[in-house]
């Protein structure tokens, strides 16, 4: 598993690109696992903080309880209006529960999560992924795995 930052120091340009995608926007969809092994989605609030991409949540929210049980997790990043401007972001692995007082109480100074008690989760990356429309007609497809690089596919 990687972090925010090892992804940054491994593919600068991508990990630019998904950020400006992930900033663009508050509100993401967050893929869970239920106790059935059945995906879950749910809105979510992604932000940087530190090294870190994270989340937030609720206390004991359904999502909240998924990842405590289960930390796999796909991240889609919200495509806006449509128009693929920026491509659209993809990330996923395994999320870790922040229980740290000290680091809680920073996360909380930088993010402003909900009022009250409330779940942070510190999103480690197996991988990302930006799909982008060039020329008006190929998809850009571009991959990234910790220790493997970016890899691009380009489809017609």
């Amino acid at each position: 598993m990687a972090t925010w930052q090892d992804f940054t120091d491994e593919a600068p340009e991508l990990a630019a690109a998904v950020r400006a995608r992930i900033e663009a926007h508050r509100h993401h969809v967050l893929a869970t696992l239920r106790k059935d092994g059945s995906p879950r989605v749910s809105g979510t609030e992604a932000r940087l903080h530190g090294p870190d991409l994270t989340v937030g949540s609720m206390w004991q929210a359904v999502k909240a309880r998924d990842l405590q049980r289960d930390g796999r997790y796909a991240l889609h990043a919200n495509p806006g209006d449509g128009s693929m401007e920026g491509g659209d972001a993809k990330v996923a692995g395994r999320a870790v529960e922040v229980t740290d007082e000290r680091e809680l109480a920073a996360y909380q100074a930088a993010t402003q999560p909900p009022p009250g008690p409330f779940h942070a989760f510190r999103l480690e990356l197996d991988e990302v992924v930006l799909t982008e429309v060039v020329g008006g007609d190929r998809l850009l497809i571009r991959t990234w795995r910790p220790g493997q690089g970016v890899t691009a596919v380009e489809r017609r």
